[in-house]
């Protein structure tokens, strides 16, 4: 317990020496390159230059301030002999370079390095911008717009806003440095405590994501709002990790998505990726990969480096040279980008569709003769551009009047001495003003200096015509009156931030292209618009863009070539999905994606005169039930039908037999009715003889209902037909063999069996076992009857079409009482096989019967097993075997006794017989 008091007595004695601390700069304090006093101070801090000088650490003398290099700026007599060739629409250019070469504004006077004379020969005497040209614009509108709002009436009245814009250098030391001069400004007055408190409400920065990463982390713990006009790392929404943090520039969610829209839209399915190593390039790199793998888009490398590391850049270029690729996406900074077109363009890596970003793909200073035949057809996205009124004059005029710290002697004192010596290079911008229309940031500048200005306006401003200036605002209030603001600015944008701190995203899509006058622009062919509903933000016009090379044609970038009609992909082991061989489609199977036009939709893309579409099928396609794929698998066509039709040659074979048949029954029947009073004819019960040959003329042309195309009539007729006439040509051999054992009881003494079975009974049997088969014939048409019936089963390529039995249990019926009656009639010519041969014609209807069952029995396993028409064939067959069966068998002896041995054919010779064999 006293430990623990001890301990708190302790704590209370340091935080209360701490509270009576004097302030006290450790240190040279840093002054800002821009400043003014007002009532209330936004902060700001822009890459003005784009080189740090590090000072000496030799430890033998306290180390000097850091500082930035100067502009490169050439002569203008240089420039003005170089103007024509390139149409470059400038007075004075700037030139940047990791070696510097240091001008007197007349001539060069020394190089340090003959790399630079490497690469103005490379480039043909062509030269460009600074990279710190567009901060030093930046750093102007900010200005612009305080100076605006400080003459609006209706804005912070009475309220005036001051500044300090702080340089950078483009360095991580500087901007850690120039942070910590904002926050504690340059100097403290004397005896003034540590508050804990900032003098700046707000902070306008920075440039890159990175150093906004850094910027946003050290304010954060003071929630000293930072509001960046470029910074568009995904990473910043995290709202747990930047609470304080805001933009006016759109995350690049939607610039990574967009791209993979854009790379999807024109139908290259194998691109490679180039990113900056630092938080900017890899969270949009890290969106685009994630968005294109959804998409089915297959990135060959995806390589980065950043641009202090030579190495990975080299390798990045070796990369690009031995890919396959022809679409390069360039997630990239600006800086780097303006490495990596150094690199191209030196070694002359031509005929790559570059897709970049809004960090450089609008910039003026990449754009030239040389760079253009690496460039040339560029697309990408890009910050809308818009122009300010009054503010080109005002850079060449009102600023260095009145905010530049170096324009008059008098101000030239103290804290400026220093500035003013390290800064005059800027002076020779003053006049000079052709770029201020292409930076396209300065509208996001404007916007986060005004989104500042309301938050102020809703805290200060409780009454309409005045402010309290006097009153005391923590930087927390400032940040949550940002989260409530919602203004349109005067070219007409609707400004507010989102719960990531973010604006929406306004894109243009931009083609880099040269028109006749050999002059070079970046012109519009779509847009990206995320406040409009999803099915509007993406609008692309293929037809307006110049492509790489200056081609007409849109380039192909594939891993391997669309697979034809009727294949199908095959991925290739151990590489990408988009590379890959195609396989022919199975049999029954195709593939036809050959394009598709308007009508298909992808996300967030519409009113496009074109859509180009993968054409590769993953999988073949199987055709519907009747449908079969064609020869080149490309369409599904109708199967081929089959059925057993009068045209083919099994078909005209089987009903030549079934007529041949039909005229051997004619001819016995003609030649039986010619012979009706003859002994052989009379003895063998003429009246049955003819209804069996009818019968049998019947089963012959039954068999051509089996033949053609089954209806559902014909399936109906085809089976009754059969099976009644069937067993009317049965029950006629049973009555003849009734009659035949019947007439051998009759000669026997006493015996008076025939009057029981006379003609007339004879008639009814016949009549009594086709009337049984009528019944079950009925029952079957009633319950179930046949119809015609496609079965696709049996063959794949082809459809049969056939009777199908409806109820199978009527066609068993049917068969199986027509094998009854045979099976009786069989039984009974057995056992009157011993009867006198003259009068015995019971051997033959046993011969008869015995070829029909083999026939029928050998029919049943064949007509299951038979497929397509074989199996009317097999049915056909039967009939007509059993049908001839029993003509021979029954009718071929007694024709020829007729026809060959007419001497047989006598009352005599048949009695005589009988007569031997019965004593």
């Amino acid at each position: 317990m006293l430990l623990f008091l001890y301990t708190f007595l302790i704590f209370h004695h340091l935080q209360t020496k701490v509270e009576n601390t004097l302030c006290r700069m450790m240190g040279e304090p840093k002054y800002p390159l821009f400043s003014k006093d007002g009532d209330v101070t936004i902060g700001g801090i822009f890459a003005v230059h784009s080189k740090e000088t590090l000072p000496s650490f030799e430890f033998r003398q306290k180390p000097q301030p850091l500082s930035c290099s100067r502009f490169v700026t050439l002569d203008k007599n240089l420039i003005r002999e170089h103007r024509q060739m390139f149409k470059i629409k400038t007075s004075y250019l700037k030139v940047n370079f990791t070696t510097y070469a240091i001008y007197n504004r007349m001539h060069i006077l020394s190089f340090t390095s003959c790399y630079l004379c490497f690469f103005l020969v490379a480039f043909h005497h062509t030269y460009f911008y600074s990279v710190n040209l567009r901060d030093f614009r930046l750093a102007q509108i900010m200005i612009f717009a305080i100076e605006e709002i400080n003459r609006s009436e209706s804005l912070l009245p009475n309220v005036s806003i001051g500044y300090q814009i702080y340089d950078t250098c483009s360095s991580r030391l500087s901007s850690m440095s120039a942070t910590m001069g904002l926050m504690n400004g340059p100097e403290f007055p004397v005896g003034e405590r540590c508050n804990g408190q900032s003098s700046i409400h707000a902070i306008i920065g920075e440039t890159e994501s990175s150093a906004t990463v850094i910027l946003s982390r050290t304010t954060g713990p003071f929630k000293i709002p930072v509001i960046s006009h470029s910074a568009s790392c995904e990473c910043l929404s995290n709202r747990k990790d930047y609470p304080s943090f805001f933009r006016t520039i759109s995350s690049d969610y939607h610039q990574g998505r967009a791209l993979a829209y854009i790379v999807k839209h024109l139908g290259w399915s194998w691109v490679g990726a180039v990113n900056s190593d630092n938080d900017y390039g890899n969270g949009g790199m890290a969106i685009f990969l994630n968005t294109a793998q959804k998409e089915g888009i297959c990135v060959e490398y995806s390589v980065k480096f950043y641009r202090t590391e030579p190495e990975k850049l080299k390798k990045v270029v070796d990369t690009i040279k031995k890919s396959t690729a022809k679409v390069i996406v360039a997630f990239v900074s600006f800086l780097e980008m303006g490495l990596l077109i150094e690199q191209l363009t030196v070694q002359n890596i031509t005929g790559f569709q570059i897709i970049g970003v809004e960090g450089w793909i609008t910039s003026k200073n990449y754009i030239n003769s040389n760079s253009f035949r690496v460039l040339g057809g560029s697309l990408g996205l890009a910050l809308r551009k818009i122009n300010f009124e009054g503010f080109s004059d005002y850079v060449i005029k009102a600023f260095w009047d009145t905010a530049f710290p170096c324009s008059h002697v008098e101000r030239n004192i103290s804290q400026y001495a220093v500035s003013c010596r390290r800064n005059q290079d800027l002076l020779d911008l003053k006049n000079y003003n052709e770029d201020v229309p292409e930076h396209r940031y300065s509208s996001h500048v404007y916007k986060a200096v005004y989104a500042v200005a309301h938050s102020l306006h809703n805290l200060l401003c409780k009454e309409q015509e005045s402010c309290d200036k006097n009153l005391t605002m923590q930087p927390q209030q400032v940040v949550e009156g940002l989260k409530k603001i919602n203004f349109t600015v005067k070219f007409g944008d609707h400004v507010w931030f989102d719960r990531t701190g973010a604006t929406i995203a306004h894109y243009e899509v931009v083609n880099w292209q040269q028109d006749s006058d050999r002059s070079f622009q970046f012109k519009p062919v779509g847009y990206y618009d995320a406040s409009l509903p999803p099915d509007q933000r993406f609008v692309l016009n293929s037809e307006n863009i110049i492509w790489a090379g200056g081609h007409l044609k849109k380039p192909r970038s594939v891993c391997s070539e669309s697979c034809p009609p009727g294949t199908r992909k095959a991925a290739q082991k151990g590489r990408p999905v988009c590379c890959y061989d195609c396989i022919p489609c199975a049999e029954g199977e195709i593939s036809n994606e050959t394009g598709v036009n308007e009508g298909h939709t992808f996300p967030f893309v519409t009113n496009c005169s074109d859509y180009d579409f993968f054409p590769d099928s993953n999988n073949c396609k199987p055709c519907p039930g009747e449908y079969w794929s064609n020869a080149e698998k490309n369409k599904c066509a109708l199967k081929a039908v089959e059925f057993l039709s009068f045209t083919d040659i099994m078909g005209i074979v089987l009903v030549f037999f079934s007529l041949f048949g039909v005229g051997l029954t004619v001819l016995v029947a003609i030649l039986f009715y010619s012979k009706k009073d003859t002994p052989i004819v009379k003895a063998n019960n003429s009246e049955l003889s003819f209804l069996l040959l009818f019968s049998l003329s019947l089963c012959f042309l039954c068999s051509l209902t089996f033949i053609g195309r089954p209806t559902e009539w014909s399936c109906m007729l085809r089976h009754t037909a059969f099976g009644i006439t069937f067993v009317l040509c049965i029950s006629c051999v049973l009555g003849k063999t009734i009659v035949v054992l019947m007439a051998f009881k009759a000669t026997l003494p006493g015996s008076n069996v025939m009057k029981w079975f006379g003609p007339a009974q004879q008639r009814l049997s016949v009549l009594a076992f086709t009337l049984i088969q009528v019944l079950i014939c009925v029952l079957w048409l009633t319950i179930s009857p046949p119809f015609p019936y496609k079965n696709m089963k049996y063959y794949k390529e082809k459809v049969i079409i056939e009777c199908s039995l409806g109820s199978t249990i009527g066609f068993w019926a049917v068969l199986g009482y027509i094998g009854l009656l045979a099976f009786l009639c069989f039984i009974l010519a057995f056992l009157a096989r011993t009867l006198p041969d003259n009068f015995n014609e019971a051997k033959f209807i046993t011969f008869s019967m015995l070829i029909f069952c083999a026939v029928w029995i050998t029919f049943i396993p064949s007509y299951v097993s038979s497929p397509g028409k074989f199996t009317v064939a097999v049915e056909i067959f039967a009939i007509l075997a059993s049908s001839f069966g029993l003509l021979f068998c029954i009718f071929a002896p007694k024709c020829y006794i007729i026809l060959f041995k007419p001497e047989q054919n006598t009352k005599q010779h048949v009695m005589r017989k009988t007569s031997t064999k019965t004593h």
